[in-house]
């Protein structure tokens, strides 16, 4: 897990919060401080009877992943944030919507204990406070009774991804899409991965009781919810970048698609790579399917009769996207339509150990051949890391032997550390490795 929350670092992973389109979220934000009473979640060490009692501290951690949210507006000051908005003609990144959005809580109604400098705060997650903040902490009160009065329902692995993609991947929302000049000013490659992102960012324990008041849904389900969701919004949000604008926003691609070296002596090889996943004409910019690449392996495992439409929908969205606009955004509805299905099929899914086993070679060996491109080898080794830790988890591989899987797993991490260096072909090799490892587990 350190291995990849070193590669989460190096990618430059952004962590904020989901703004508020209008009539979302009107509950009254009261700020950080409204839970970090020493009866509630602000104690200094974790002796709560119910709950640890120390979240704020995990959250405000500011030495480690666990307090990026708390971090997240504060990265706004930092030479690199003040750069980008230079560049941009932003006067004050600290202020503009294009940046705070995401980086801060822009809840539409604030009470008098709301900071922005809080950054990415408790109800930024959990939702407007007003209505459940002094309820939630009854001994008689339920979880479903919180939701009921307005609080989000984070453990639902659907509510969840859903909150995070807004910020982690982008929304329709006002100051929630990280189009391609914001990143050619210099942000971070967005990436995202639900189960990893939670549990580097957990605060709390998802213990007996926890499992008791709110069920747990497991992190083969969450991962892979989580990666249909991800294909669900980037399609979604296709439709918003203006129809002036030739195809899609370059957001949507696969960065080292375009970004590779080249030269103009003729004895120079062409950096493109073939990827039967995508049946595209050279010169095609490649829109970034790492979580399409991902989804495909669940669903072969989990929902086999929606995998062929899912295959056969793929590979037609790519090849529109080289035509018109008007087959483009026809083609992308009918894979979003399937990308909802399955998010829906894989929150009901079991994932008992078979299942998991066949998730992890389908990841490895059955989508090795699409892990031309450095992106979707990302994908990869994280989601070999987060699905063998899901078994450890559920108690069906032993800790001991899951950690002996560690030294290939780190070269994986390592060949995927820098995207000018990446190498498939070694890339690959090391993930069969890995699965043969995984394989003797069985």
């Amino acid at each position: 897990m350190l291995r990849a929350a070193a590669l989460l670092i190096l990618l430059g992973v952004g962590f904020g919060r989901p703004a508020l389109a209008a009539g979302h979220d009107r509950a009254l934000h009261q700020g950080v401080a409204s839970c970090a009473g020493s009866t509630c979640h602000g104690r200094q060490e974790a002796t709560g009877p119910r709950v640890r009692q120390n979240e704020v501290m995990s959250w405000s951690d500011p030495a480690s992943l666990t307090g990026v949210h708390s971090r997240a507006w504060r990265v706004l000051e930092q030479p690199r944030a003040q750069a980008i908005g230079r560049r941009l003609g932003i006067a004050n990144v600290n202020a503009s919507p294009e940046c705070i959005n995401c980086h801060g809580d822009p809840a539409p109604v604030r009470g008098p204990g709301w900071q922005q400098s809080d950054g990415v705060g408790c109800e930024a997650c959990h939702g407007g406070s007003t209505n459940w903040l002094a309820s939630h902490a009854s001994v008689k009160a339920s979880h479903a009774d919180n939701v009921g009065r307005g609080m989000w329902a984070m453990n639902d692995p659907l509510v969840r991804a859903r909150v995070c993609l807004d910020c982690h991947f982008g929304s329709d929302k006002p100051g929630q899409f990280v189009f391609h000049r914001i990143m050619a000013a210099g942000h971070p490659r967005i990436t995202f991965e639900l189960d990893l992102f939670t549990s580097l960012q957990r605060h709390h324990d998802e213990d007996a009781d926890y499992r008791a008041r709110k069920g747990i849904a497991g992190g083969v389900k969450t991962w892979a919810v989580g990666q249909a969701l991800a294909v669900e919004r980037a399609l979604a949000l296709l439709p918003m970048v203006p129809a002036s604008v030739a195809g899609a926003d370059y957001y949507f691609y696969d960065c080292r698609s375009c970004h590779r070296s080249f030269s103009d002596d003729p004895a120079a090889t062409p950096q493109a790579r073939t990827n039967g996943w995508r049946p595209i004409p050279p010169g095609q910019p490649v829109w970034n399917d790492e979580q399409m690449i991902m989804l495909m392996a669940a669903a072969r495992v989990a929902a086999p009769d929606l995998a062929r439409s899912f295959d056969g929908q793929s590979r037609a969205f790519h090849a529109a996207m080289a035509g018109d606009r008007t087959t483009a955004m026809k083609a992308a509805a009918a894979l979003k339509t399937t990308a909802a299905a399955l998010a829906r099929r894989m929150a009901t899914a079991s994932f008992d150990r078979a299942q998991s086993f066949a998730l992890i070679n389908a990841v490895l060996v059955g989508n090795a051949p699409a892990y031309t491109d450095y992106q979707g080898g990302v994908q990869a080794v994280m989601a070999a890391d987060t699905l063998i830790g899901a078994l450890v988890a559920a108690g069906q591989i032993d800790r001991g032997a899951a950690l002996a899987l560690r030294p290939e797993l780190d070269r994986a991490y390592a060949l995927a550390r820098d995207a000018n260096r990446w190498d498939s072909a070694a890339f690959r090799s090391t993930l069969a490795q890995v699965a043969n490892r995984v394989q003797a587990l069985q």
